[in-house]
């Protein structure tokens, strides 16, 4: 069976078996030799989450995948998946306006976060094809995924200083609020990032636990911080304060002041009670 045909997506929804783990509603996994003899060629999951992860074993015909973030008003901006290296067996696609765009080969061996603005609809669709194999050996296709609300791809951000509202707000609405000095920035041509190396650093905030607490009671933390390639990012003497945003347990840079700086445009707005938010700065 081919997707890229354009008739395939207006039968989808008459050839899909519906199946959803209750006990789940960000995760599933299954297998392709376990199906039901009506569900047809494509078997459809629905999840209800903003973020989770997806195991396909041994991948027969064809899986549909809807997800839904489990806010019923949220409408994401944008979907980003990253496909782990090992999966094997299929193809995966975004279904976006009635056509389906090639995210992932199979079989690719570098592992890479792909994202894309969804339709406009409360969700978004990934439909995984798997390829008709000739030998027996096992496959499995495993892929994360993440519904992204009001932001874009942290792999394609602007290479641009922030200006003084935008770091007013980023302490406010970032995943990530971190004061510390880089130790190294290392350059990866293959993934196409920058990685900044963070140490004796105070965290403020953090989603996830990307920053960890530094040995020997120090108090401090350390932490790896990804930029895009193309912004040509350099290490800097002094404290900085970094923010920006988490995805798949990474995080990503947004803007990133130098601190003595942050102060300053800090206590002038507060002094003209133009800040959009409380921060401790002395802490």
């Amino acid at each position: 069976m081919s997707v890229r045909g354009s008739g395939l997506l207006q039968v989808l929804h008459t050839l899909c078996f519906f199946s959803c783990c209750a006990a789940d509603v960000c995760n599933w996994s299954g297998s392709g030799l376990v199906r039901d003899p009506l569900s047809g060629p494509v078997q459809q999951v629905s999840l209800r989450c903003s973020a989770g992860s997806v195991r396909w074993l041994f991948p027969r015909l064809a899986l549909r995948l809807l997800l839904k973030p489990n806010v019923a008003s949220s409408r994401p901006a944008a979907l980003c998946i990253k496909v782990s290296r090992a999966s094997r067996g299929a193809a995966v696609f975004v279904e976006r306006a009635g056509q389906l765009q090639l995210l992932a080969e199979d079989g690719e061996q570098l592992e890479r976060v792909r994202c894309v603005r969804t339709d406009g609809a409360h969700g978004a669709t990934i439909f995984i094809q798997a390829n008709p194999q000739s030998d027996l050996r096992p496959r499995v296709v495993g892929l994360r995924y993440e519904l992204l609300q009001g932001k874009t791809s942290p792999s394609k951000a602007a290479c641009r200083p922030c200006d003084d509202s935008e770091m007013l707000q980023a302490i406010c609405t970032s995943d990530f609020v971190v004061r510390g000095s880089i130790r190294n920035v290392s350059h990866d041509p293959e993934r196409q990032r920058s990685v900044i190396e963070v140490e004796e650093a105070w965290v403020y905030r953090q989603r996830i636990g990307v920053f960890e607490r530094e040995p020997v009671f120090s108090g401090r933390w350390h932490g790896l911080i990804h930029t895009p390639l193309q912004c040509h990012v350099k290490a800097g003497a002094g404290q900085f304060l970094f923010t920006g945003t988490e995805h798949f347990s990474e995080a990503w840079l947004s803007c990133a002041p130098r601190f003595k700086n942050f102060e300053e445009l800090y206590h002038s707005a507060r002094a003209a009670q133009n800040i959009p938010c409380e921060f401790p700065i002395n802490s």
